[in-house]
């Protein structure tokens, strides 16, 4: 039996990753993206389907109902400034993207799963669900959300063959982090290695960056039937950021 993955933002980085070793290991992917060109290209070149969506338009999401077996919620976008500078219109709208819309996306798949006795959650947190950093309140609180929303979902599904887990990255290599290292490499007037090392990896002893297909491995593992006792939890690939 074929079954279906649902990826949001799967049009680039750690999600079109996740839809490409997902497509391979024999899933129909939908690629969940808002920009829908982009989408639809990656959707293509796996043999999926493409849905263009703004998942921070939340009040569209209250009456969807999703066919998927497996949903790996992972848009998101980032803001930074000290809690009494941050745009509390951008605070709210990562609380929409990143809380708010797993929570009913998770509620619009959870149907279908529990009819079929097996579903998959996974949730692309973070090692700022799991630690602090200043200047990103509204990421940390989205992110510490999710953990708690993923651990209900898994105690709920426990007994209906659905599981539901977060992986918490450090720094992975997508482009959103690729520019960063650029600007913060102009800012500083260091190298690009250098910024990597002594600026964006200061508290993780391995000092390099993750890499998507390396966080699209586990989420592969974690959607598998070997995975089955794996729920409630959270999975740091942080490079030992957490152990201090």
């Amino acid at each position: 039996m074929t079954r279906t993955a649902m990826v949001t933002g799967g049009a680039s980085g750690i999600g079109a990753a996740v839809v490409r070793r997902l497509a391979t290991d024999g899933f129909t992917v939908v690629v969940a993206d808002r920009d829908e060109e982009a989408a639809r290209e990656v959707a293509e070149e796996v043999g999926g389907r493409a849905w263009g969506v703004d998942l921070s338009a939340t009040a569209a999401l209250d009456d969807l109902s999703l066919e998927c077996d497996v949903l790996v919620n992972n848009a998101g976008v980032q803001r930074v400034a000290p809690v009494q500078e941050l745009d509390p219109e951008d605070f709210r709208l990562i609380q929409r993207l990143m809380l708010e819309a797993p929570f009913l996306l998770a509620r619009a798949a959870l149907p279908h799963m529990y009819s079929r006795g097996w579903g998959r959650i996974v949730n692309i947190s973070s090692v700022h669900g799991l630690r602090a950093s200043a200047f990103k309140s509204a990421y940390v609180a989205a992110k510490h959300g999710l953990e708690g929303l993923s651990k209900v979902i898994a105690l709920e599904g426990a007994t209906r063959g659905v599981t539901s887990v977060c992986v918490n990255p450090g720094y992975v290599r997508t482009p959103l982090v690729e520019a960063q290292i650029a600007d913060q490499a102009l800012a500083h007037g260091i190298g690009a290695d250098e910024v990597v090392e002594q600026v964006m990896l200061t508290r993780s002893p391995v000092k390099r960056l993750t890499e998507p297909a390396e966080v699209a491995a586990l989420v592969a593992f974690l959607v598998s039937e070997e995975a089955a006792m794996v729920t409630g939890t959270s999975y740091a690939m942080d490079g030992g950021w957490t152990a201090q």
